[in-house]
């Protein structure tokens, strides 16, 4: 059954020392690249997402001056910025696709993205016979939440290997675990013999 992996957000401004470090951000860089390493080859398509902002105007109220870290946020992830570089501890080598959203609005879902060459993340599923996929990365409270729901809303069978994730907070970032397990994902673990849930 072909299968994807789908690789959230994992950018310097969401990781230790970035515009809005998300703790935890470098280790799970770190754990996704060593996963790719042994399964890399397990996957008929490797996608990763990236914020991928303006750097004029507030990006359709996405970026505010007193941020309510719900709806609006400090900037971030700028296009062409360092910010919005691949956290250096991601090894992107088996990476199939690259997917820049929130080109000028608001976005959460790798879903609401798109390559350069203009290809969906729901097109390179369909195209590729994608049934199942693993979603990993940053932040489970947020992006990973979003693209976990739109992937089972595409029709795609949804694991969120949950120590390859990292959230914000502890609550939110648990609700939402619950909320796409009720979806019909299923919580697992890529190294099941880890002591870390990757999942705070």
């Amino acid at each position: 059954m072909s299968r994807a992996l789908l690789i959230v957000d994992v950018q310097n401004d969401f990781t230790e020392g970035g515009a809005l470090a998300v703790a935890g951000g470098d280790a799970v860089a770190s754990a996704i690249s060593a996963f790719l390493s042994a399964h890399a080859g397990d996957y008929r398509v490797i996608v990763a997402s990236r914020d991928w902002h303006d750097a004029e105007g507030d990006n359709g109220g996405h970026f505010a001056e007193t941020p309510d870290y719900v709806d609006t946020w400090p900037v971030h992830c700028v296009a062409g910025t360092p910010g919005a570089d691949y956290d250096p501890l991601l090894v992107t080598d088996a990476v199939t696709h690259h997917v820049h959203k929130g080109q000028g609005r608001p976005a959460y879902s790798m879903f609401e993205g798109a390559t350069d060459a203009g290809e969906t993340v729901g097109a390179i599923l369909t195209a590729a016979g994608v049934l199942q996929a693993d979603v990993v990365g940053i932040a489970t409270d947020h992006c990973v939440r979003a693209s976990a729901l739109d992937a089972i809303a595409h029709g795609v069978q949804v694991r969120v290997l949950t120590d390859l994730i990292a959230g914000v907070a502890a609550e939110p970032s648990a609700a939402a675990l619950a909320e796409l397990a009720h979806a019909g994902a299923e919580l697992t673990q890529a190294n099941p013999e880890s002591a870390e849930s990757g999942t705070a």
